[in-house]
């Protein structure tokens, strides 16, 4: 996805529903948030889950400070211990691991991965231990630009959804699944105005 293209978004979602366009008008469109395609992003993403994402970043830092740039080529070739060493956990170690061993037997081809529909790429991306449906949407969404993608189960989301909407309660996934269709074809970026919320609110 190009800015123009998420600006396009953007531009149709404040049409459409009074609430989003009232977050883009008090903070401005919401960054691309774009992540560049390919093994390192994932690993992030991975190191991301059910931490916060200055947490998750700052292990993929102390992984690239420790062994240089995150290729699956590099990964495959640390032990455990190795990973383990800068800061991640035992079950994200063998997760990594694993991805970087199927790119590099060929089992995983996250370039062909990128040129098929989302659903295609989704059910792919959840086949590998390890990645559920969160990672692969946030993969497809911020590393693949893919405009119509929904991250089930994202706190933050629901969280900024209950304030955007005025809702009594944060809605659970199945409730913000179903808002989230009213944003369709235009879901990741609807994602990105309510990130831009959260993120622009949490400290102020």
């Amino acid at each position: 996805m190009s800015r123009a293209r998420l600006l396009d978004g953007v531009d149709a979602l404040s049409a459409a529903d009074p609430d989003l366009a009232a977050v883009v008008t008090r903070f401005g469109p919401p960054p691309l948030w774009a992540r560049r395609p390919g093994f390192a992003t994932l690993v992030q993403i991975v190191l991301e889950q059910q931490v916060s994402l200055a947490s998750g970043r700052a292990t993929f830092g102390r992984l690239r400070d420790a062994w240089g740039e995150v290729t699956p080529e590099r990964f495959a070739t640390l032990t455990a211990a190795q990973v383990r060493s800068a800061g991640v956990t035992r079950q994200k170690t063998s997760y990594c691991l694993g991805i970087a061993r199927q790119i590099v037997d060929g089992t995983l081809d996250l370039r062909r991965l990128g040129r098929t529909d989302d659903d295609a790429a989704r059910r792919r991306l959840v086949e590998i231990r390890g990645i559920g449906p969160w990672t692969a949407d946030i993969y497809l969404l911020m590393a693949l630009g893919r405009p119509d993608v929904w991250p089930d189960g994202d706190l933050a989301l629901a969280t900024a959804a209950q304030q955007v909407k005025r809702l009594r309660r944060r809605p659970d996934t199945e409730r913000l699944r179903r808002l989230a269709t009213s944003w369709a074809p235009w879901r990741a970026v609807a994602a990105r105005i309510l990130w831009h919320h959260y993120l622009s609110t949490r400290d102020g």
